[in-house]
């Protein structure tokens, strides 16, 4: 590995000699997995708060007639006869 900078190298060497610790029939997920956790628990909750605040400012109210079966014919070509 030549074109590997010595930082990367010396990454490298930490993280085998940390592997080699680590038991083979145990696994966790660690720091690492809990700050993935976190981050993500922390994106959805802004992503819920975004939404309720968006979703506030909907405006629900139903078009006038168009709920109602009157309004509708049930074959709209009778209309075109008619």
């Amino acid at each position: 590995m030549p074109d590997m900078s010595a930082s990367a190298s010396l990454a490298m060497t930490q993280l085998a000699t940390l592997a080699k610790e680590v038991d083979e029939d145990k696994v966790t997920p660690g720091v690492l997995g809990f700050i993935v956790f976190a981050v993500m628990a922390l994106a959805v909750w802004g992503l819920m708060k975004s939404m309720n605040r968006h979703m506030g400012k909907v405006d629900f109210e139903e078009a006038k007639g168009a709920g109602t079966p009157e309004a509708s014919s049930a074959d709209p070509k009778a209309e075109q006869r008619g």
